[in-house]
């Protein structure tokens, strides 16, 4: 039986369950459709695109290395699979499951179409470690707090990875289509500080991190003056890497990988919250916030996102986000605290201009991870815990190193001052070329009132929402 290989988010050929259960039914198609929607729409984002058009490129040149060849279509799933299917005269569409509330509508419009002419949809497992329907509680209930669902999850057995194929069976379409270039979809070019594209440069990454930085990354991921993070956010997203292979390999590592592990690990705790939960992408998963009276301020909105608010790590962390399309997480969680607790502006405005511009933006990583630094989530930060970013800015990248390379105003600013560089004498402003509200902003919002405030309207919102006796 011929049959389709639609990939979506799980470009590459190791460990891809549904490219060799296609393989095991007779000749492959490979087809990748790009779906206007995701190119234009809400969580668009032209870094992202540009890598997976590159990551495209890099996956064709592998199906033509191995008897195939990837076939292209610009439209909606729905029409452009069916008709690509009936075209080669396919019997069934193998395809890897996707979890986003888009996704499913998607999948389930596409099954019915390819159904009406008799063609199978069969979607297998190769996203996540584990699925969503396997990770329960003593109950069976889905889980909603990380702890007891890293243990559950943790718990699972692991099936042993698939090699890559050393040949596909080709069904091969008279027209493969053509990839196209950003440039060619009418988008802006991306940032030039794009990370090498494709399962071969994203294997090159895992294999680094596993060669000696995995063995220190619970000690060092946090700093953000050192190269202490993994760097494969980008290929887990797009599915470069199989996140079991790298779950596997992290754990045969010769030293202790479990925190690496644990944030694998959170990373499908968020996709399993959206798939029990897909409400979480247009609200606060805790209804008692649901009221909070954001603030509307435009003007201190744009200072965030420009980098200008006067507080040396939000900065540096907004403005590597436009330069690079990456930023690192311990300035994330601390730029995501300031927008919604220190500006008290709407989470989601953040949520919207991270996807916008990161290359490894996911709808279920990137809305799990405001949620949490918003306090409104499943597993949510307290909301009387609050990111002081002068201190985090201190213990995470003492002499000031982080900051210097994405502020250059502040390079020649001693280090007794660089993280609260609002406190330097005149003297030491002048000398330092750095005159605080002329050559760097004042900070826009005092810190400790802004808490105060924060805790004041959290409070107020929790007490709104809680029952009264009597009542």
């Amino acid at each position: 039986m011929t049959s389709v290989l639609w990939f979506r988010r799980d470009l590459r050929l190791h460990d891809h369950p549904a490219l060799r259960a296609a393989i095991d039914a007779g000749p492959v198609a490979p087809l990748f459709v790009l779906d206007p929607v995701l190119v234009r729409g809400r969580w668009s984002s032209p870094n992202r695109t540009a890598f997976l058009l590159a990551s495209l490129r890099d996956l064709d040149a592998a199906l033509r290395a191995r008897g195939a060849r990837l076939h292209l279509r610009i439209g909606r799933p729905a029409e452009e699979v069916p008709r690509f299917a009936i075209e080669i005269g396919a019997g069934a569409v193998f395809v890897s499951r996707d979890y986003s509330p888009y996704a499913r509508r998607r999948d389930a419009a596409v099954a019915r179409a390819l159904e009406a002419h008799g063609i199978g949809f069969h979607a297998r497992r190769g996203t996540l470690v584990h699925e969503p329907e396997e990770v329960r509680g003593a109950a069976g209930q889905p889980l909603t707090v990380f702890t007891p669902f890293h243990r559950a999850w943790s718990a699972l057995p692991l099936r042993a990875p698939f090699p890559a194929p050393a040949r596909i069976p080709a069904a091969d379409h008279p027209d493969p289509g053509a990839i196209p270039s950003p440039a060619d979809l009418g988008l802006p070019p991306p940032v030039e500080a794009l990370p090498a594209a494709g399962e071969p440069a994203a294997r090159a990454r895992l294999q680094r991190f596993l060669a000696g930085p995995v063995c220190a990354y619970a000690e060092t991921r946090d700093r953000l003056d050192l190269a202490g993070t993994s760097r494969l956010s980008q290929d887990l997203h797009l599915g470069l890497l199989s996140p079991l292979e790298v779950v596997t390999a992290a754990r045969a590592a010769p030293c202790e990988s479990a925190k690496f592990v644990s944030e694998v690990a959170w990373r499908e705790f968020y996709h399993h919250v959206l798939w029990h939960h897909p409400r979480v992408l247009r609200e606060p998963f805790q209804q008692a916030f649901a009221a909070i009276p954001w603030r509307r301020d435009q003007a201190a909105f744009e200072a965030w996102t420009a980098g200008r608010t006067g507080y040396p790590l939000v900065d540096a962390a907004m403005r590597e986000l436009a330069a690079t399309g990456y930023m690192h997480n311990r300035a994330r969680m601390v730029a995501a605290s300031f927008l919604a607790k220190d500006l008290l502006l709407d989470w989601r405005l953040g949520e919207t201009h991270f996807m916008r511009h990161l290359v490894d933006g996911d709808v279920a990583n990137n809305d799990g991870g405001w949620q949490w630094a918003a306090s409104v989530g499943t597993d949510a930060q307290p909301y009387f815990r609050i990111f002081n970013p002068v201190l985090q800015a201190k213990k995470f990248d003492p002499e000031g190193s982080y900051l210097r390379r994405w502020l250059p105003e502040l390079r020649r600013v001693p280090v007794r001052y660089v993280h609260e560089p609002w406190t330097m004498p005149p003297s030491v402003q002048a000398e330092a070329g750095c005159i605080i509200g002329r050559d760097y902003p004042a900070p826009i919002v005092d810190h400790r009132a802004a808490r105060e405030q924060a805790l004041a309207v959290f409070e107020a919102a929790r007490e709104a929402a809680t029952p009264k006796a009597g009542r």
